[in-house]
């Protein structure tokens, strides 16, 4: 396995540590929004992780969603959740995860997600497929949107902006098979990856969301585009993916729901 590969693997690892040892007892919970919230746990495993990074990797940029984050420049770059799915884990329902991506010359190389409660760990490298617990994963076969089971999740400005996801989940209720709702991103595309779910869609996301989830979609044979089938970036805050046999039936569902591009 690769060396970076493998480093990632140690951070996620001890990231879920930390998560397991407070799962379910009193943590301190802080309020960034009215319904965003961050926990010290957030808070400890993104110190692990930033900690071991600057330890074996001084010269990479890191961003990571609890801290001050600047884009720019073309270094190699880590990006990191250490907690995505903080409101379940702060309601003791575990489905959460530490998600990390190395990104170099533009370019997501690799993706590392894992759930400590369940020890499911996804992985994928570039050009060499993705993996869950050591073995190979890959997208479903599902063919007809009727007969798919979709995920998604809503912005934190849900309430003040029209552009907020409402509209599509209605959509797709009638469309699809069914909806899951579970407040992971990361989680959701791993779920994906593995044929769980035939396919994803949300808005407002950012990077950490997105990148190592994106890349173990697609090493399993997925695909990835905006809402209008546009080449997806991390860096852009819309994302639809699939097994591939229902992504134009999804594209279709979004592109005739006009609050998509209002705020645009």
């Amino acid at each position: 396995m690769d060396e970076i590969l493998k480093f990632t693997i140690h951070c996620v690892l001890e990231s879920g540590k930390i998560q397991r040892k407070y799962f379910g007892k009193k943590i301190g919970i802080r309020h960034k929004g009215t319904i965003d919230l961050v926990t010290d746990v957030d808070l400890a495993c993104q110190e692990r992780i930033i900690s071991l990074i600057k330890d074996n990797f001084p010269d990479d940029e890191i961003i990571s969603e609890e801290k001050k984050n600047y884009f720019g420049g073309d270094k190699k770059r880590w990006i990191v959740d250490p907690l995505d799915g903080t409101t379940n884990y702060a309601h003791g329902y575990p489905f959460f995860c530490t998600s990390i991506a190395y990104e170099e010359n533009g370019f997501i190389t690799l993706g590392v997600v894992y759930n400590p409660i369940f020890k499911e760990l996804f992985y994928a490298k570039k050009k060499e497929g993705a993996y869950l617990n050591k073995k190979r994963i890959f997208v479903s076969k599902i063919d007809n949107l009727k007969q798919a089971l979709l995920s998604t999740g809503f912005p934190y400005d849900l309430p003040t902006s029209k552009r907020n996801n409402i509209e599509n989940f209605i959509s797709f209720i009638y469309e699809a098979q069914a909806i899951r709702r579970d407040g992971s991103a990361a989680l959701n595309m791993c779920y994906l990856a593995c044929g769980r779910f035939d396919g994803f869609w949300e808005l407002k996301l950012k990077p950490w969301d997105m990148a190592a989830g994106s890349i173990i979609v697609e090493e399993a044979g997925g695909i990835i585009t905006d809402f209008k089938g546009n080449k997806f970036d991390i860096y852009k805050d819309e994302i639809v993916a699939s097994n591939g046999l229902i992504h134009k039936d999804m594209l279709h569902v979004l592109q005739k729901n006009k609050s998509n591009w209002s705020e645009q």
